[in-house]
């Protein structure tokens, strides 16, 4: 039994048991016990340098910085102060998956959680908490392997289905009622009028393949890619015999293009010194 005790400043509370030993009901907490409970709270740890040099050579052999971040998910072993996934209770065989798991029932039922997404759950937890997603490395192949299957599986049903699935059109009468829609031919044969679509399947397998980088250009399966020659020339200009052009070539025709350049410039230079009315407009000005 716990009583409220707000003038007890280190511990607001009074505990009561029965004794073990005479089996006497409602036996306060023993004074040695209270007493270490307030040396506990009181104690600020060693303040002179001879009690933190002791302090420091305890500490001699213990895990360094570097072994806490090996060592910080060691209590998922053993279960001491690990965490669990509440999200999902144990609930044998009332979970979907429950019928491909291999874990005991009876034991699975007297868990606080699923085993299997408690794990999955911690992998997630030391993941995150250690900022290495390489802890999911397993977790995340079973995951793409199991959407690649996936995907197989699709192609076969549409493969087994058809591209195209074809099917009778039918709308409603007057009264509501169901009709399939049919013509009689000019033989007076029935004929039915038919609506045909693509596999719905199909937009599923298009996307699961650019999702799981799946494409061509992505498996470098295009023709471009196969191409033994396209990486040995990464940023290359590729030119036919016709285009083709040496650096000597190149300099010479640029050369004659700046000289041609030169000229018009003089030639444009000197018409606008020559344009009668700028003449006219630096003669009003006083310029010329």
């Amino acid at each position: 039994m716990i009583e409220d005790a707000p003038e007890l400043e280190h511990h607001p509370f009074r505990y009561f048991a029965t004794c073990p030993k005479c089996g006497a009901t409602d036996q306060p907490q023993a004074a040695w016990a209270r007493a270490l409970m307030k040396a506990h709270q009181a104690s600020t740890g060693p303040r002179t340098p001879e009690g933190l040099a002791k302090v420091g050579k305890n500490l001699e052999g213990h895990p360094n910085a570097d072994a806490v971040l090996r060592t910080r998910f060691n209590a998922m072993k053993h279960g001491m102060a690990a965490k669990t996934a509440t999200y999902f209770p144990a609930r044998p065989d009332k979970y979907s998956f429950c019928e491909r798991c291999e874990v005991d029932r009876t034991w699975c039922g007297a868990q606080a959680a699923c085993v299997k997404q408690t794990e999955i759950f911690m992998l997630h937890h030391a993941a995150f908490e250690s900022r290495n997603p390489r802890v999911l490395a397993g977790l995340h192949a079973d995951l793409q392997s199991g959407l690649t299957a996936m995907l197989q599986m699709l192609m076969q049903q549409v493969l087994g289905d058809g591209v195209v699935i074809t099917q009778p059109r039918v709308e409603l009468d007057r009264e509501g009622n169901s009709q399939t829609l049919s013509y009689l031919d000019e033989d007076g044969k029935r004929k039915y009028i038919y609506d045909r679509q693509a596999h719905p399947a199909l937009k599923a397998i298009s996307d699961f393949v650019s999702r799981l980088g799946l494409s061509m250009g992505d498996l470098g399966m295009t023709v471009r890619a196969a191409d033994p020659e396209e990486d040995e020339q990464h940023g290359v200009l590729k030119l036919d015999d016709k285009t083709r052009e040496t650096l000597s070539d190149f300099n010479t025709r640029m050369l004659a293009v700046m000289g041609g350049a030169r000229d018009m410039l003089a030639a444009a230079d000197k018409a606008t010194k020559a344009d009668p009315v700028l003449v006219a407009h630096e003669a009003r000005e006083g310029k010329s």
